[in-house]
């Protein structure tokens, strides 16, 4: 696999995760080639059909899950899922480490390299996930940044490929704020081969940077398609798959009230499904504000696959963890 590599090697011959060779982290979907998330995906989908046969694949192993933002799903399914996997998992707080009193991000990679097998981390700047693979010689995942949010994209994927038996040939239309969820998820769109629509207001675009990538990778990878669009008709006409996340995240508080403004148009409701295809599913990372950005007869009606969704954040990322430390 490519992503991080301690030891200088890029050439993504190694996937050990031994603090004496060389080591892989999960922090960017674009980090990793179709064939790689292709095998995660496949792997995560025999975890979850025949777990007993995983139990103990990560016997003895430990997992530091560091937590300055708060979670329900990232931490349960990252603790449950080390737990079946015969592993342990260690939570830290905001507040549990010294990073609370000044110790530098380097100092604690490589103190906690010298405890653990691996690290989850699930904070606000994605420079300190970075810097903390950079001096931990043990794999490092991203559990979540406000820039993007890898492990939700891999469990998306899973879960459209089980309601579609496929991928490739679909489109996936992201309405809403352009924020961390649909970085990862257009780049793991482009890379499984799903078209992808990102439909958000002027004011709450994707930066250019950002688009103009993800127009370059879909060229490269299966001829697949990027709309940009803050007409919600056109961006949603066709969708095999319509996802939206909160308007507000974590951090955003004191914006709430300005974001419900400008984000109201934007909210996912029957009508914005009817330009959907009829068998569209209806997908949001959790957790949801009905009445906001998605309405009560969307989430919680026949096409929304949210609690499949959630679920599969466990199964996809036992085999990262697995694929990693192992």
């Amino acid at each position: 696999m490519k992503g991080h590599c301690c030891c200088g090697n890029s050439s993504g011959n190694s996937i050990s995760g031994s603090k004496n060779n060389c080591k892989k982290d999960f922090i960017h979907i674009s980090d990793y080639s179709s064939e790689e998330l292709e095998k995660i995906i496949s792997l995560a989908e025999e975890m979850k059909r025949n777990p007993h046969q995983y139990r103990e694949s990560l016997k003895g192993k430990s997992l530091g899950m560091i937590f300055s933002k708060n979670s329900t799903r990232t931490r349960i399914s990252f603790e449950v899922g080390i737990f079946q996997l015969g592993g342990m998992g260690l939570y830290f707080g905001a507040n549990d480490l010294q990073l609370s009193r000044g110790e530098t991000v380097h100092d604690t990679g490589k103190v906690l390299a010298r405890y653990l097998d691996g690290i989850m981390i699930r904070t606000f700047a994605h420079n300190d996930v970075t810097e903390l693979a950079k001096y931990a010689s043990i794999p490092v995942i991203n559990g979540l940044t406000d820039y993007n949010h890898p492990c939700q994209a891999m469990a998306d994927i899973m879960t459209i490929k089980e309601k579609f038996g496929t991928l490739k040939g679909l489109k996936l239309a992201y309405v809403g704020d352009g924020n961390n969820v649909v970085r990862s998820l257009a780049h793991a769109c482009i890379k499984f081969g799903l078209d992808v629509s990102i439909v958000t207001p002027k004011n709450y675009a994707m930066e250019e940077g950002f688009i103009v990538s993800a127009q370059q990778l879909a060229n490269s990878h299966h001829k697949t398609k990027v709309l940009v669009t803050d007409d919600i008709k056109k961006g949603v006409d066709g969708a095999n798959v319509v996802y939206t996340d909160t308007f507000t995240s974590m951090g955003q508080e004191a914006e709430r009230e300005r974001r419900l403004r400008d984000l109201k148009d934007y909210q996912v409701n029957d009508q914005v499904m009817s330009y959907a295809n009829r068998n569209a599913i209806f997908m949001h990372c959790l957790p949801c504000h009905r009445g906001e950005e998605v309405t009560a007869s969307v989430i919680d009606g026949p096409q929304s696959a949210i609690f499949d969704e959630a679920e599969n954040r466990l199964h996809a990322q036992k085999a990262i963890m697995y694929m990693l430390m192992k």
